[in-house]
């Protein structure tokens, strides 16, 4: 089923770009795209191949952040996909001598978007699911997996319990918690469905894919993800330079948001409008990490605390910067100084570190990567407030631990983009 979605998205993408180059082509033209416009003996063909091969190369990227969850009809991604197709065609076209036209050249991306945003629209109201049948005893998890919108429990089988007569239907996938013992007709029972063709997966991984969370409850000594961590060295040094020029190509933007920030903050309450605080960093390092101050000046005098929903320290204007996390923004000269990352767990107080380092099993093992201005915890969970939600977001960050990448990462940034303009999880 998720083969199928692919493909089926994947064409109806294709369709999109045709529809929006016929359209481009009559609305600038007047004539079919296979026509040379008036103006020209030239086709439109070499153009058209342009954003055909950044379609596809867009598509390829962009499925690639797919390979550890479950495949959504996301905006984001149709923005991405165009986005790349048009700078690939925009390459394609300085390097040769294809005709061109700045307006039909301007209409396809937006004309494309609009039909690949109308599309998945569509798919939202028809999602495909996992269809599965389930055998464990950890029931925390298989409840959690049912809640996922692409996972459809069939039914669920202890592990001692006497197999099924006939195996799983046509599609149906058998998911195994493998910390469980098998009893024997069970055990004949998984592996005569995987001798005959059904596919057999592990509830950890499928739980990973749906829900994106870490199990911690099948943590043994936290190698699990120490491994993980160490196999992504090389992206995690790279990832420092992507950083830096990100943050160096887009300062004609915050620069100035920064300072019109500023002036807001110290119009609205006294004190300095740069708040500075000791985090816990990489390996436990610690830095004084950046932030606009959103709270009433000297607002940890009393010691440090978690920010609540209903927290009388915030500002008036702090609010508001914190609905939109533009309160984050100094958090980037942390990230040209390589103390964060642009993606990454939230990083927390020194105090309030010490104190789940004791409380929470495996805590520290989100201390493997940089901390990020944004993270997957963030963009899926929002802010903790309590020690319950910190165990929650725990196995958000885990998870983004154990599959750091540059997929991921561009999956977060995009999501981001979408929580700061809903405020989503804001305090």
């Amino acid at each position: 089923m998720r083969t199928r979605f692919l493909v089926s998205l994947a064409i109806a993408d294709i369709v999109a770009l045709a529809l929006a180059v016929t359209s481009a082509s009559w609305a600038v033209f007047q004539t079919w795209p296979w026509n040379a416009p008036p103006d020209s003996t030239e086709t439109l063909w070499p153009l058209i191949g342009f954003f055909f091969v950044g379609g596809v190369t867009g598509t390829a990227l962009t499925s690639q952040s797919w390979r550890h969850s479950a495949p959504r009809p996301s905006y984001g991604r149709a923005l991405t996909i165009v986005s790349i197709a048009t700078v690939v065609a925009a390459m394609l076209l300085i390097v040769t001598d294809a005709y061109r036209s700045r307006l039909f050249f301007a209409l396809v991306p937006v004309i494309w978007f609009l039909v690949a945003a109308s599309h998945r629209a569509w798919w939202r109201h028809r999602p495909w699911s996992e269809r599965m049948i389930v055998v464990a005893d950890e029931r925390g998890l298989v409840d959690e997996l049912r809640k996922a919108p692409h996972a459809e429990v069939l039914r669920i089988l202890k592990p001692t319990d006497q197999a099924p007569d006939l195996p799983p239907e046509t599609g149906v996938v058998l998911i195994i918690d493998l910390r469980s013992v098998l009893g024997e007709s069970m055990a004949q029972y998984v592996s005569s469905c995987s001798i005959g063709g059904t596919k057999v997966r592990a509830l950890t991984t499928v739980y990973e894919e749906h829900t994106g969370r870490f199990p911690l409850v099948h943590l043994a000594e936290g190698w699990e993800l120490r491994i993980p961590a160490s196999r992504s060295t090389t992206y995690q040094l790279l990832k420092v330079w992507i950083d830096k020029i990100l943050v160096l190509f887009t300062a004609w933007l915050w620069i100035p948001m920064a300072a019109a920030i500023w002036v807001l903050i110290r119009l609205d309450s006294p004190g300095k409008a740069i708040f500075r605080q000791e985090r816990v960093g990489r390996n436990g390092q610690v830095f004084v990490l950046r932030k606009f101050r959103t709270m009433v000046y000297d607002a940890d005098s009393t010691g440090a605390r978690m920010t609540t929903v209903e927290d009388d320290r915030i500002t008036r204007v702090g609010r508001h910067l914190r609905r939109f996390r533009v309160d984050e923004i100094p958090q980037l000269w942390n990230v040209l100084v390589g103390e964060q990352s642009l993606v990454g767990p939230r990083p927390d107080q020194v105090p309030i570190v010490e104190l789940f380092r004791d409380e929470i099993p495996y805590y520290e093992q989100r201390h493997l990567v940089r901390p990020g201005v944004t993270g997957w915890a963030q963009v899926h969970y929002g802010y903790a407030d309590d020690q319950a939600d910190t165990i929650e977001k725990l196995a958000f960050d885990l998870y983004y631990v154990k599959n750091l990448s540059p997929w991921t990462d561009l999956h977060v940034l995009l999501k981001s983009i979408w929580t700061v303009l809903s405020g989503f999880g804001h305090q």
